[in-house]
C-alpha cells in the first residue's frame, strides 16, 4: 500500500456487459490453478456445509512461482470464522504438490451478496434451511 495506491485489494475490470468478472467458479481454469480450485472446492464455510467455492466467496486465483493467490472475500467483513477459513484455505491449497505457498488477499469489492452463489449452493443452501429467494 502507498500513498499512490491507497487501497491493498486489487481492482476488477468490468467485462464488456458491465459485470464484474466475478465470483471465480474455475471454470477455464487448467493446469495448477485448476488444482488450486479443486482444492477450494472442498472447503467449506464454518457456519454452512457449503463449499466456499459454490459460495461465491473465491473472486481468483493465481499460480506464480509456487505461490498461489487466492483473492478471497467473505459474507461480511466481521465474519468470525474470518481465521479459520483462512488458515484452512492455505492449509489445503500448500498441500499441493506443485505449490509452496498460499497467499490470500482478502476482497470487499465488489461486496458478496447471495447472487453469487451457484445453483448448487443455492440447492445445498435451501437444503440446509437457507432460503435464496
Amino acid at each position: 500500500m502507498t500513498a499512490e495506491d491507497p487501497c491493498p485489494y486489487p481492482s476488477y475490470e468490468e467485462t464488456a456487459d458491465g459485470e464484474m468478472p466475478v465470483p471465480a467458479r474455475g471454470d477455464s481454469a487448467t493446469g495448477i490453478e485448476r488444482r488450486v480450485f479443486e482444492a477450494l472446492e472442498t472447503v467449506e464455510d464454518p457456519e454452512m456445509p457449503i463449499s466456499i467455492v459454490d459460495l461465491g466467496l473465491i473472486y481468483g486465483v493465481s499460480v506464480t512461482d509456487a505461490v498461489a493467490t487466492v483473492d478471497l472475500t467473505l459474507t461480511y467483513s466481521g465474519c468470525p470464522a474470518r481465521d479459520l477459513l483462512c488458515e484452512t484455505i492455505e492449509a489445503r491449497v500448500e498441500r499441493l504438490d506443485s505449490i509452496e505457498t498460499c497467499s490470500i488477499q482478502l476482497v470487499w469489492n465488489p461486496p458478496w451478496s447471495i447472487d453469487m452463489v451457484s445453483e448448487n449452493g443455492k440447492s445445498e443452501l435451501e437444503s440446509f434451511g437457507v432460503s435464496v429467494q
